[in-house]
């Protein structure tokens, strides 16, 4: 069903129910955007994706090899890394992760043919072949023209081997870790943006406390020694959902050596790991939950942050969310190691909900990272051999490009209704505006309700607004999603409306859409 078709439907509908006596008009939500008290920059960063050695994430997923049939360069497939070029991918986390905390990286340098065969321990017990090491992750930045975050290993590491690794991709010298380098076939330096000391030092990591956690952060800080010019932004292993300990400890132990402190949230539709709920199949109830327990994130936030205002109050240390999405039970019939779920409507709504979140503290969240990119969790791309598709939340990604290093801009909901079920509610509507690089005024929106369209009126004062153009993501289903018999099942749609006479624009946001519009 078109967007055209759905509204003449929905408009024949309520005039039958006006006409019966049935329905109650509900004032529209009313949307005011504040565009002389301009926000803080949403770091293009926030959109950042995250490629773990996990499933086929990165090999048959992005990486077959020079030699594969399947159009490739340098091994990274074609398909791929244009679909992810035209997303705008701004900064890719690697190589994990759990994966991260294990892996050693003279394992993945040198001749392909004679990198030693690993084993997974943390994802399926598979082998890891290294083929993909340093040089090429270097590769696939470079390919998408994305900024770099490599995740160093203090769980079965040490500081003497991060250090190296750091000697090893940056040094311009004659050192000999840069001849390693240059003969292994890199002759300039590496552009290393973001380096993390540890992964999850809390659980997988090392099961760590944050006091020991900060001691070992700061005693490898200490030696990771680039020249200035080459030296990356170090980044804090930090805590998990409602824990603020992490945040505490660290910026008030290491704020000096810290660009940011890591988090991770996953948004799981029971709330219970043993039974997480199907990605596809569900109902209302799960709907609900999934969107329910996705909003906790910004109270999450808001804990942290009024840590770190606390402890530095001059603003010098992000909150990075550098693992994030949902998490449902694995595909039946699929390694349930290899984290592979399908991913639909839901899973961009929720990925449209965080993004408002994220850009309401952009002052602080200075980067996201969602897991995954292909084939595991909530994936932007999914692939079976040669064949690659693109999942809504690909689409939620590559309609929210224009908020990518935008000016955040206030706005205020009025008369904003609550989608309840089983007794618990959450709000209808969700928004964002900024002012894009392109001076463009542009306006996400969200309705969570799978039930109901809405009405929302958009007030600018001192502006003039004529129309707006962008597009809308919606689909009959709230589990809809895209397979690769039907790829196209579900993808964004034109969006527009113009002014009325009175001068005043509403915008008619459809059941369990995702809007993203320029407003002119």
């Amino acid at each position: 069903m078109n967007h055209r078709t759905y509204n003449i439907k929905n408009a024949v509908a309520t005039l039958c129910l006006i006409a019966a006596g049935g329905y109650a008009y509900a004032a529209p939500v009313t949307v005011t955007i504040d565009t002389s008290k301009p926000g803080p920059v949403i770091n293009k960063n926030v959109y950042g994706q995250f490629a773990e050695h996990l499933g086929t994430g990165i090999y048959e997923g992005m990486y077959v090899g020079p030699k594969s049939k399947i159009p490739n360069t340098r091994g990274w497939r074609n398909d791929v890394i244009g679909a992810l070029k035209e997303m705008h991918v701004p900064l890719v986390r690697w190589p994990g992760g759990c994966f991260a905390d294990e892996y050693h990286w003279r394992d993945g340098i040198g001749a392909r043919e004679k990198r030693p065969v690993k084993v997974n321990t943390n994802w399926g017990g598979v082998e890891e072949s290294n083929a993909v090491g340093t040089h090429e992750f270097f590769d696939l930045a470079e390919q998408l023209g994305a900024d770099t975050y490599v995740n160093g290993n203090l769980g079965t590491g040490t500081a003497q081997e991060m250090s190296e690794w750091v000697e090893y991709m940056t040094s311009d010298s004659k050192s000999t870790l840069a001849e390693l380098r240059r003969k292994n076939g890199r002759d300039k330096p590496f552009k290393v943006d973001f380096f993390a000391i540890g992964n999850e030092a809390w659980g997988c990591g090392g099961n760590m406390t944050p006091r020991y956690y900060t001691d070992l952060y700061k005693q490898t800080e200490t030696f990771l020694r680039a020249p200035k010019h080459l030296r990356p932004q170090i980044i804090a292993s930090g805590g998990n959902d409602y824990d603020t300990s992490w945040t505490d400890m660290i910026s008030r132990e290491a704020k000096k050596q810290t660009y940011g402190i890591s988090f991770h949230y996953y948004t799981i539709p029971t709330g219970k790991w043993e039974v997480k709920g199907a990605a596809t199949g569900f109902n209302e109830s799960e709907w609900f939950s999934t969107l329910s327990n996705t909003l906790k994130i910004d109270s999450m936030i808001k804990k942290n942050v009024e840590v770190l205002d606390r402890n530095d109050p001059e603003k010098k240390v992000g909150f990075l969310v550098d693992e994030w999405g949902t998490w449902y039970d694995v595909e039946k019939g699929t390694n349930a190691g290899f984290l592979y779920q399908q991913n639909t409507l839901r899973d961009a709504v929720v990925a449209a909900l965080n993004f408002n979140i994220f850009h309401d503290h952009a002052d602080r969240v200075k980067m996201t990272n969602i897991a995954q990119m292909v084939n595991v969790l909530q994936a932007m791309i999914l692939t079976d051999k040669d064949k690659m598709l693109l999942t809504p939340t690909y689409h939620a990604y590559h309609m929210y490009v224009p908020f990518q290093d935008a000016t955040s801009l206030p706005l205020t909901l009025k008369d904003n209704p609550q989608y309840s079920y089983n007794g618990s509610s959450i709000p209808e509507i969700s928004a964002s505006a900024a002012r894009a690089k392109d001076g463009k005024l542009y306006l996400a929106l969200v309705n969570t309700n799978p039930n109901k369209d809405a009405d929302v009126a958009v007030d600018v004062p001192g502006v003039s607004i004529k129309s707006v153009k962008g597009r809308v993501l919606t689909a009959p289903a709230i589990d809809t999603h895209n397979t690769f018999q039907a790829p196209d099942t579900i993808k964004p749609a034109p969006f527009s409306a113009n002014a009325g006479a009175d001068g005043k624009l509403t915008i008619k946001i459809p059941s369990k859409a995702v809007i993203v519009v320029a407003v002119e």
